[in-house]
C-alpha cells in the first residue's frame, strides 16, 4: 500500500492524529508524513486544527474531510438506509426519532456515576462516547457557554436522507448534560461542521 493511503487508512482509524504520531505509527519520518498530508489537504481529503491538549501550545491534528471519509464506503450505510426506510413505512415519522431519541437515553444511563461529574467531566465524557461512535468532536469552554463541534460524522451520508439520525448526537448531548443544547450549525444544511451552544446559565440552573 502507497504511503499516501496508509496515512488516509490510519487517519480513518483513528480520527484524529499529529505527525508525530502518525510518524511513529507508519515508521517513517515526521518531514515524509508533514508532505503527504500537505497534498491530501491540497486535494480536499484531509483538514486540520490546533488542538489543546493540556497546558502548553496547542498541537496541530489531523483528520479526514467528507471527502475524504467517502473513500471508505460501507455497506452498513445501504444497510441502515434500506431498514429506516421500511421502518418509516410501517410507523409514524415521530416515532423514529424516538427511537434515536431512547437510544441516546440508554446509552447516557450505562454511564455510572453521572449525576456526581461536573459539566466539564460531562462534557469529556460525551466527546469520548461520540468519537467511539465514529465522530471527530471537540468542545470548548468560552466564557459564558460551552460550545461543541463535530467536524465529522458518521452518519452523515445516512443523514442526507433521513435526517432523524441527527437526533441521536443531539439527544445525547442533552441527556448528558441534563439540559437542551442549541444547534447553530449543520453539516446537512451544507455548514463544514455542527455546533451546539450550550449557555451556562442555563448548565447552572439545572445544577441549582
Amino acid at each position: 500500500m502507497k504511503t499516501r493511503d496508509r496515512v488516509l487508512h490510519l487517519l480513518f482509524e483513528r480520527g484524529r492524529a499529529t505527525i508525530k504520531e502518525l510518524a511513529q505509527e507508519l515508521g517513517i519520518n515526521p518531514v515524509s508524513v508533514r508532505h503527504h498530508l500537505l497534498k491530501l489537504e491540497a486535494e480536499g481529503l484531509v483538514a486540520s486544527e490546533d488542538e489543546r491538549h493540556g497546558v502548553g501550545r496547542p498541537r496541530r491534528v489531523y483528520y479526514l474531510t467528507e471527502k475524504g471519509l467517502d473513500q471508505f464506503p460501507s455497506r452498513y450505510v445501504r444497510l441502515a438506509s434500506k431498514l429506516l426506510r421500511h421502518l418509516k413505512a410501517t410507523i409514524p415519522p415521530n416515532l423514529v426519532t424516538q427511537v434515536f431519541m431512547q437510544m441516546a437515553q440508554e446509552m447516557a444511563a450505562e454511564i455510572e456515576g453521572l449525576e456526581t461529574m461536573t459539566t466539564e467531566e460531562r462534557l469529556e465524557l460525551l466527546t469520548q462516547l461520540l468519537r467511539r461512535e465514529g465522530f471527530i468532536v471537540t468542545w470548548e469552554n468560552q466564557g459564558d457557554r460551552y460550545v461543541v463541534r463535530e467536524v465529522a460524522c458518521p452518519y452523515l451520508q445516512l443523514g442526507h436522507h433521513h435526517p432523524e439520525v441527527c437526533t441521536l448526537d443531539s439527544a445525547l448531548i442533552a441527556e448528558m448534560l441534563d439540559v437542551d443544547a442549541e444547534r447553530v450549525q449543520c453539516m446537512l444544511t451544507g455548514d463544514r461542521e455542527c455546533v451546539y451552544i450550550i449557555p451556562k446559565t442555563r448548565v447552572q440552573e439545572q445544577v441549582a
